[in-house]
């Protein structure tokens, strides 16, 4: 079965339980704590106590590749596996149902299941074993989150938000604002120029940033032709991948699985992730979205099974090699300067920051700085926040956010665009009937006002029910996760 912990961690059902679970319930402090030394029980509602076990197997489903396991992450979960609980509560408490009828056409209304606009069994079952489920577990979680939806939408249904919080959020998106823009790129040109020595400095400091690492590995492809002599994707064939990844799981090599299945030799590729090969020639005859998947393998002669665009690979890792890319490069300089440049402009902005942050940076500061860089202030006007025709879509938000006559500083994520922004004017706007797209602004404001009737009625549930918390079972498993 392909069900196993490790490979669960990665499935769509991890994903799906964190929808479950979206809404935040706040419930520490509620209830007198346990004063037993028993750690049988984390967690007791009303009269029904809820095994440890239990929480720690939700924690394991819940687990996403590459997550931090902390203290922070245990009480998050926590907070969410209470917060399930409840809402199973209220479930029960007002009679919610789903007939099979109900979830057999939510299920093949999923486009996900449809092939050629029609229910196909076959991509349904594709699905659950492409995600690591079966069909029970699967539809279980369904029907759930299904009676989860119709209990918040009994909760929050019939909301009609006012006119006023409708044009709020219109003007928010819509209103106009004339700005004056300084490109810093531009104003520390000068002082983002460094020497051969400063380069050679940084590289040596920095040398496991320039480690090119090659992994050697093999592989085969999985196929409906070479596992089943059939052209069609069968049901055997899906037993098969199945029977596959248990001896993967098993600890079976590449080699096993070969001679077990009667199929062809593996091809050998030695790349680096990028899919370059040392006589840096891009390799082809292997899925390149896949190669981060192999770059992720840490033990050598260890099997995985992968898949990409419904093709299954099972490749196994023979070698890892670590070479240096040599300070002569002209790549490698370009990306020592580039690192320097937002090293230093990360510093010159943040001494900016400060400066305005403290309000020692104002208007009269934004002309001289200006002047003194011999740096054009540029005027623009912002037709919107979706008017990134002078500026990136992302920087946008920021200025949105800035109050009118007001100094600011922003920058993308990799401090390659960075400006001083000073809020000339803004116009606000009113909404009308003859916008084109006036009702999203009517949901937009339904839901804010809905995620606070939600929160409202986290406190309600809080208050409805006895939840007494074992912190010394809840304290033993954040320590063994240490």
């Amino acid at each position: 079965m392909l069900g196993s912990i490790r490979k669960f961690s990665n499935s769509i059902f991890a994903k799906i339980i964190l929808v479950i679970v979206a809404i935040p319930f706040i419930l520490w402090g509620m209830g007198d704590l346990f004063s037993g030394g028993s750690q049988n029980t984390i967690v007791k509602i009303e009269k029904q106590k809820i095994h440890t076990s239990e929480f720690t197997n939700f924690l394991r489903n819940v687990l996403s590749s590459g997550e931090i396991i902390d203290e922070n992450f245990v009480d998050k979960a926590f907070t969410s596996f209470v917060g399930t609980k409840l809402l199973n509560y209220e479930i029960e408490n007002y009679d919610i149902m789903l007939s099979d009828i109900s979830l057999s056409k939510i299920i093949k209304n999923n486009n996900d299941f449809k092939k050629d606009n029609k229910f196909s069994r076959t991509q349904y079952e594709k699905f659950l074993l492409k995600n690591n489920l079966n069909v029970a577990l699967y539809e279980k979680n369904v029907s759930t989150l299904e009676k989860k939806k119709q209990l918040l939408n009994l909760i929050s249904g019939g909301i009609v938000p006012s006119e006023f919080l409708i044009n709020q959020d219109f003007n928010k998106v819509n209103q106009k604002r004339y700005v004056q823009i300084i490109n810093l790129n531009e104003a520390y040109a000068k002082d983002t120029v460094f020497s051969d020595k400063e380069i050679q400095s940084y590289y040596f400091d920095n040398k496991d940033k320039f480690k090119n690492i090659f992994k050697f590995f093999k592989f085969i492809n999985l196929n409906s032709k070479n596992l089943t002599n059939n052209d069609d994707y069968t049901d055997l064939f899906f037993k098969k991948i199945d029977e596959i990844d248990d001896l993967i799981v098993e600890g079976k090599n590449l080699n096993f699985i070969i001679e077990k299945y009667n199929l062809q030799q593996p091809s050998e590729i030695l790349a680096n992730k990028d899919g370059i090969n040392k006589k840096g020639i891009k390799i082809n005859n292997f899925p390149y979205k896949l190669l981060e998947n192999v770059f992720s393998i840490e033990n050598d002669d260890s099997a995985v099974l992968m898949l990409h665009e419904d093709q299954y690979y099972v490749v196994e890792l023979t070698k890892t090699e670590k070479t240096y890319k040599d300070i002569t490069d002209p790549s490698i300089v370009e990306v020592i300067n580039s690192d320097l440049k937002r090293d230093k402009r990360k510093k010159l902005i943040g001494k900016l920051i400060s400066q305005i942050n403290s309000n020692n940076f104002n208007k009269p500061e934004f002309d001289k700085f200006a002047n003194e860089k011999n740096i054009e202030i540029k005027k623009i006007k912002l037709k919107s926040k979706n008017d990134d025709s002078n500026i990136k879509a992302e920087m946008i938000d920021n200025i949105y956010s800035i109050p009118e006559k007001r100094v600011f500083a922003i920058t993308d994520v990799f401090l390659a665009e960075s400006y001083l922004v000073y809020v000339d004017k803004i116009e606000n706007v009113s909404i009308n009937s003859d916008i084109d797209d006036s009702d999203k602004y009517y949901i937009s404001s339904k839901a804010k006002i809905t995620n606070s009737l939600i929160n409202t009625y986290d406190t309600y549930l809080k208050n409805k029910y006895n939840i007494d918390i074992n912190n010394k079972a809840l304290d033993a498993i954040k320590n063994n996760i240490k």
